[in-house]
C-alpha cells in the first residue's frame, strides 16, 4: 500500500484543530473589519438618536389582615371601620383602570405636548412653556397632531392663526380647553419667539391613555412575607415618572379614605335618625311626669314605695334591656332581611351576643370589600361574584343567630314580667296616685337609658369619622434613577462588535458552503481518495520560474518538499517517469512542472521535461524556445529523438517543445512513438516529466499515463471546479491513473497541512516569509 495514503486515512481521522479554524477566517479579516465598522457605526446611529428611557420606583406599606402590633390596636381603637386590607388586592386596587383615569386627568395625560425634531419627536413634559388641559376630559377623541407656538411676551398660545390666552377656558375646534404655564419650564431668560421652537401636542382618549401609562406601570409585592408593594415606570421623561407614581399613590390613598368615610357617614345617619326618635319619646314622658307632680303635689314616695320602686325598677330595667337588645335585633334583622341591593353598610351599634357580633363584622367587611371591588371591575368578575357568595352565605348565618336570641331573650322577659305581675298584685295596696307616679317614672327610665346608649354610639362614631386614615403608608415617594435604565451602551456596543464577527463567520461558511471552487483540502477528501502530496502557496511574481540556486524563499521550500515527497510515491532511479495533469486548463500544472525540474536539475540530476500539451502547449513559451521542431515532428516520424531535445538556461534541465500543434494529438501520442522515446530518454536522463493536457476536455492524459510511474494531478485553489473532482473519483475507478497525488496550487491564506508542508526549515526566509511563518505557527497552536 502506498505510504501517501495511509497519511491520508490518518488525515481523515484528526479532528479539526482550533488554529484551523482561525486561519479558515484569517484571509478575510477585511471583511470582518467592514462589518464592524457597519454594525458599530449602526449601533452610534442608534444610541445617537434612541431616547435614553430612566426607571422611577417607589414603595409603599400596606395594614395586611395578617399583622397586628400594639401601635395598630391603640389605632384601632379610634378607627372603627378601618378594614384590614390583603396585599394582593391592593395590588390589584393600584393597577385598576379607575385609579390610573384619576392620574391622567389630574396630571392632563391625555394631552401630551411635543417637541419636533430633526429625526425624532421628543417629550415637552419639562421643557414645553405651557401645559393643556381639557375642560371635559371624558369626552376627548384622539387628534394625533396639533401644532402650537407660545409667545411669552405677549402671553398667548397660537393655533392656526388663532390667539388663546393663559389660564382661560377657551373654545377651540378641538373642544373647550385652558392653556396653563408649566411649572417645570425654566424660561432661558429670552423671549420665545413662535417660529422658534415647533411643539405640538396631542389628544388622546382618557381610556386609551390609561391603558398605554398602565402598560408602562409595573406593581408587584416586594416578598411573599412582606406587606410592602413596589411600584415601577420606565420612561423617557424622569419627571414625569415622578408625578406618575406620586400622583396614583396620592389618589389610592384619597380612594381608601372615602371609602372609610362613606362607612361612617352612613352609621352616623342612622344613629342621628334614631337618637331624634327617642329623644322625642323622653320629653314626652318627662312632661308627663312633670305634669303629674304639679296636679298631684308629689314630693315624695313612702318607704313601702321605695323599696317596691327599686324592685320593679331594678326588674324594669332588666325588662328595658331586653326590649332594646330586641329592638336592636328587629333592626339588624330588617336591615338583613330587606336590603336588596349589596353593597350597603351594616350599622355597627350594640353590644350584642360576640357571635352575632363577629358576623356582623364579617358582613360589613365583605360589602365594604364588594362596594370596593365593584368600582373597579364588572360585576362578573370572578372576585365580585366570591364576595357576593360570601355575603350570600353569611346573611343565613346572622339571621339564624337572631332568631337564637330573640327566643332566649323573650323567654327572659316572659319570667320578668310574670315577676312583675306578682309586684301589681302588691301595687294594689299602694295608693293609685304612687302606682301612677311609679309607671311614669319606669317609662322615664327606660327612654332616658336608650337615650344615653345612642349618644354614646354618636360620639364614637364621630371620633371614627374624624380621624380616618389610609391603612396604608408612604414608604418611599416616587425616585428615578441617574443612569439610563436603556439603552445600556456598552451592551450595546458589545452586541454590534460581537453580532458582526458572528454575521462574518456565517457569510464565510455559507460562501464556502455555497461556492463552486474547491477552498480547502478538506474538499478535495470529500469526492476521492487519492492521496496528497503537498502544496505550493500563491505566487504573486509575474515570473514562471520561483526556485533557483541559493533561494530560500517559501515557495521555494514548497518544491522541495515536493521533490522529497516523490520519494514516497515511489520515485528513484528506476522509477524515473513523472506525468502531470489537471481537471481543467489554468490550473497551473506547467508552473508545477516547470519549477519541479529546476528542483530537480539542482541537484544534480538530469531532468527531460516533455511539453505533452499539444493543444495549448506553454513551456517552450515560457523557456522562450522556438516550437518550429518538436514532439510533434518526431510524433509524426520526421524527426529523430536527440533532434527534439532542447538546453535551457538552467543546466541539466533539457526542454522537449511540443512543435507544430497538430491536427490529430490524440492520434500522435496513441500511435507508439512516445513509448520509444520514453525508452530512449531513460537511458539518457535521471527524470522525465510529461505536461500533458487536461483530463476534463481531452484524454490525453490517460492515455499517457500508463507510459509514467506517477500521476501527479494539480488542483487549483479556489478554481478548480468540485464537480470536475467528483467526476475524477468516479472516472478514477474506471480508468485508473497510474500511481496518482494530488498538488494543491495557488493556495491563497488557507493554512498549510498538517504533515508540515512549508514549516521546520527556521532559516534563509526574507523578512516577508519570515513574518508569514510565525504566524502559521501561532495559529496551528
Amino acid at each position: 500500500m502506498n505510504p501517501l495514503t495511509n497519511s491520508h486515512e490518518i488525515e481523515q481521522t484528526e479532528e479539526v484543530s482550533i488554529g484551523d479554524l482561525l486561519y479558515k477566517f484569517v484571509p478575510y479579516w477585511p471583511f470582518f473589519i467592514i462589518l464592524v465598522v457597519f454594525t458599530v457605526t449602526g449601533a452610534w446611529i442608534y444610541l445617537r438618536y434612541k431616547m435614553p428611557v430612566y426607571q422611577t420606583t417607589a414603595s409603599i406599606l400596606i395594614k395586611d389582615d395578617k399583622s397586628s402590633t400594639p401601635a395598630s390596636e391603640l389605632q384601632n381603637a379610634f378607627d372603627m371601620f378601618g378594614a384590614k386590607k390583603n396585599v394582593e388586592n391592593e395590588v390589584e386596587v393600584l393597577q385598576s383602570k379607575t385609579l390610573m383615569k384619576q392620574v391622567v386627568k389630574n396630571l392632563h395625560l391625555y394631552a401630551p405636548v411635543f417637541s419636533s425634531g430633526r429625526v425624532i419627536h421628543q417629550s415637552a413634559y419639562e421643557r414645553s412653556p405651557i401645559i393643556v388641559e381639557a375642560k371635559f376630559p371624558d369626552r376627548v377623541q384622539n387628534i394625533k397632531v396639533i401644532h402650537f407656538s407660545y409667545n411669552s411676551k405677549l402671553g398667548e398660545v397660537e393655533i392656526h392663526n388663532s390667539s388663546y390666552p393663559l389660564n382661560q377656558w377657551v373654545t377651540t375646534q378641538y373642544g373647550i380647553l385652558r392653556f396653563l404655564p408649566n411649572p417645570y419650564f425654566k424660561s432661558s431668560g429670552k423671549v420665545i419667539n413662535e417660529k422658534s421652537i415647533d411643539y405640538f401636542f396631542s389628544l388622546v382618549s382618557v381610556k386609551n391613555s390609561a391603558d398605554q401609562v398602565l402598560s408602562q406601570v409595573n406593581i408587584t409585592p416586594s416578598s411573599k412575607q412582606s406587606t410592602v408593594i413596589d411600584l415601577s415606570i420606565q420612561g423617557e421623561v424622569p419627571k414625569r415618572g415622578e408625578d406618575i407614581l406620586n400622583e396614583l399613590l396620592k389618589v389610592y390613598k384619597e380612594a381608601a379614605i372615602l371609602d372609610k368615610n362613606q362607612l361612617a357617614a352612613n352609621t352616623l345617619k342612622f344613629v342621628n335618625e334614631r337618637l331624634a326618635l327617642v329623644s322625642s319619646d323622653l320629653d314626652s314622658v318627662e312632661r308627663v311626669l312633670q305634669n303629674f307632680k304639679s296636679k298631684n303635689q308629689i314630693t315624695d314616695i313612702s318607704g313601702q314605695g321605695q323599696i317596691y320602686l327599686q324592685t320593679v325598677a331594678a326588674n324594669d330595667q332588666k325588662i328595658s334591656d331586653i326590649n332594646v337588645q330586641l329592638a336592636i335585633l328587629n333592626q339588624v334583622e330588617e336591615y338583613v332581611k330587606n336590603k336588596g341591593d349589596l353593597g350597603g353598610i351594616v350599622p355597627a351599634i350594640g353590644d350584642s351576643d360576640p357571635v352575632l357580633k363577629d358576623l356582623l363584622q364579617k358582613l360589613s367587611e365583605l360589602e365594604l370589600q364588594y362596594t370596593q371591588t365593584k368600582r373597579i371591575v364588572p360585576e362578573n368578575n370572578p372576585a365580585v361574584i366570591s364576595l357576593v357568595d360570601g355575603i350570600n352565605k353569611i346573611k343565613p348565618q346572622v339571621l339564624e343567630n337572631i332568631k337564637s336570641q330573640r327566643r332566649n331573650l323573650l323567654a327572659g322577659r316572659g319570667d320578668l314580667v310574670n315577676n312583675s305581675s306578682g309586684y301589681n298584685s302588691i301595687l294594689k295596696t299602694i295608693p293609685e296616685k304612687e302606682r301612677e307616679l311609679l309607671s311614669i317614672s319606669r317609662q322615664q327610665a327606660i327612654k332616658n337609658n336608650i337615650y344615653t346608649f345612642l349618644l354614646q354610639k354618636r360620639e364614637e362614631t364621630a371620633l371614627s369619622f374624624a380621624s380616618a386614615v389610609a391603612d396604608s403608608r408612604i414608604i418611599d415617594h416616587a425616585e428615578s434613577s441617574d443612569v439610563p435604565f436603556s439603552p445600556k451602551r456598552t451592551l450595546i456596543y458589545l452586541a454590534a462588535f460581537l453580532g458582526a464577527i458572528v454575521l462574518g463567520v456565517i457569510i464565510v461558511y455559507l460562501k464556502d458552503i455555497l461556492t463552486r471552487t474547491v477552498q480547502q483540502r478538506s474538499d478535495i477528501s470529500k469526492f476521492t481518495d487519492i492521496p496528497f502530496l503537498g502544496e505550493v502557496n500563491f505566487d504573486r511574481s509575474k515570473t514562471p520560474f520561483v526556485i533557483s540556486e541559493g533561494r530560500r524563499s517559501y515557495i521555494a521550500e514548497q518544491f522541495r518538499q515536493l521533490r522529497t515527497s516523490l520519494g514516497y510515491m515511489g520515485i528513484d532511479e528506476s522509477h524515473k517517469k513523472i506525468l502531470l495533469t489537471s481537471s481543467i486548463s489554468g490550473e497551473g500544472k506547467s508552473f508545477i512542472a516547470i519549477n519541479l525540474g529546476i528542483s530537480l536539475a539542482l541537484m544534480g540530476k538530469k531532468v527531460a521535461l516533455l511539453e505533452l500539451d499539444l493543444r495549448k502547449p506553454k513551456l517552450s513559451e515560457q523557456f522562450d524556445i522556438s516550437r518550429k521542431e518538436g514532439l510533434s515532428n518526431f510524433l509524426i516520424g520526421k524527426l529523430q529523438a536527440e533532434d527534439v531535445i532542447k538546453k535551457t538556461r538552467f543546466e541539466n534541465l533539457s526542454l522537449l517543445p511540443s512543435g507544430p500543434i497538430p491536427p490529430n494529438p490524440s492520434e500522435l501520442i496513441s500511435n507508439g512513438k512516445l513509448k520509444e522515446l520514453i525508452s530512449y530518454l531513460e537511458q539518457k536522463f535521471d527524470y522525465i516529466i510529461m505536461d500533458t493536457a487536461p483530463v476534463n476536455p481531452v484524454t490525453d492524459a490517460l492515455i499517457i499515463s500508463p507510459l509514467a510511474n506517477v500521476t501527479l494531478f494539480v488542483i487549483r485553489h479556489d478554481y478548480t471546479p468540485k464537480i470536475f473532482l467528483q467526476k475524477l473519483g468516479q472516472q478514477n475507478k474506471i480508468n485508473n491513473l497510474n500511481n496518482p497525488a494530488f498538488i494543491y496550487n495557488g493556495v491563497r491564506g488557507k493554512g498549510v497541512n498538517k504533515y508540515g508542508y512549508g514549516y521546520g526549515y527556521g532559516y534563509g526566509y526574507t523578512k516577508e516569509d519570515k513574518e508569514d511563518h510565525w504566524l502559521r505557527r501561532i495559529l496551528k497552536w
